[in-house]
């Protein structure tokens, strides 16, 4: 893909779309009207009950079999679809340093950024993700994505070479992240009271993918979104944010409900799969970022799931008289592609595999 030229002007792109750093260089003051979200849209300043604080795991408690951790687990998982999972056993000095390492990619000049260019329709690279037309709403957010596992799906050519030591520190982090889902999904599976290793073992080569966001400050962070609602495709979501500002909110009860960091925590979330899998039990659940007036904000999100060849539906397990069956028996690797395909809007990406009702 040809790189845009550098200019001096606020019309920067990275591909069509502007780059949002170079812009908020140019003009800190200006929101070009592609940013700017319809009214219904914009995100509200709305006070939220304390009580919707989203529910914290403790990993140590469900190494060590406790049943009321097991039980919060679930509660978790069917009612929220979010949690905070604490005690996880990562190595906070790798957690700082790919946070650390994360940022410093960003910083750097955009010619070198842009030696890594999100192709048009895919989601590698560096740039805007998701999207498709002119006439598009775009998020106030840089990307960074990468393909980590299995390594086929890595384009080394999309890996920067800067900063030092970034492509070393990714791989450990990723082996630690993925280490991290294959234990939760074990627990996540005997919450239902399913086998520990169901969703493993059906799972196969799991695919894993990265993808730093870089949220830079906004004038006006009352009309623009720094990530559209979606829910995500993966089975599990991990993600790591940095504690400097609130931008993550999840949709509840009506109300969006900002996530606070916790130091050293990570947000796990449910995906579509195990919507899927469980035929609803376990829900994905919207969710968004907002900016910041002042700040910046950087997270690093990691997206667990299933081996492309894999065909998935509903568990027998979760289908009877009173739960019928939701969803059709898909290829994991048609949904993907399904995914990627279509713009963040909603939970509409999971409408490929609803069962639709003539009632």
């Amino acid at each position: 893909m040809a790189r845009a030229p550098r200019s001096a002007s606020p019309t920067v792109k990275v591909g069509h779309v502007h780059d949002v750093q170079e812009l908020r260089k140019a003009r800190p003051t200006n929101i070009p009207d592609r940013y700017v979200r319809d009214m219904a849209e914009r995100p509200t300043l709305a006070s939220i009950p304390t009580s919707m604080n989203i529910p914290v795991i403790d990993m140590s408690e469900l190494k060590q079999q406790s049943q009321e951790e097991l039980a919060k687990l679930a509660l978790a998982c069917e009612e929220w679809g979010f949690f905070q999972v604490i005690n996880h056993g990562i190595n906070t000095m790798l957690l700082e340093r790919i946070q650390k390492l994360s940022m410093e990619f960003f910083m750097l000049p955009l010619e070198e950024k842009e030696k890594y260019p999100m192709a048009p329709g895919t989601i590698q690279g560096y740039g805007h993700a998701f999207v498709f037309s002119e006439n598009q709403k775009l998020d106030w957010c840089n990307m960074l994505a990468l393909g980590v596992e299995p390594r086929f799906m890595r384009d080394p050519k999309l890996w920067p070479t800067k900063p030092a030591h970034f492509i070393e520190t990714l791989d450990i982090y990723s082996k630690n992240i993925r280490n991290l889902c294959q234990n939760l999904l074990r627990f996540i599976s005997k919450s239902l009271g399913l086998k520990p290793d169901v969703f493993n073992d059906m799972f196969g080569a799991a695919v894993q993918a990265v993808r730093m966001n870089y949220y830079p400050p906004c004038s006006r962070p009352d009309l623009v979104l720094g990530l559209s609602p979606h829910s995500d495709g993966s089975a599990l979501t991990v993600l790591q944010q940095d504690t400097g500002s609130v931008g993550l909110q999840i949709f509840k009860e009506n109300t969006w409900v900002p996530v606070h960091p916790i130091p050293n925590a990570l947000v796990i979330n449910i995906g579509d799969t195990i919507e899927v899998l469980t035929n609803g039990k376990y829900k994905s659940v919207e969710h968004r970022a907002v900016t910041n007036k002042e700040k910046d904000r950087l997270s690093v999100v990691t997206f667990y799931a299933p081996s492309y060849e894999i065909e998935l539906g509903p568990l027998p397990e979760f289908i009877d008289k009173n739960r019928p069956c939701k969803y059709r028996r898909y290829n994991h690797g048609e949904y993907s592609r399904h995914y990627i395909t279509n713009k963040l809007e909603g939970k509409r990406s999971l409408d490929f595999a609803k069962i639709q009702s003539n009632f």
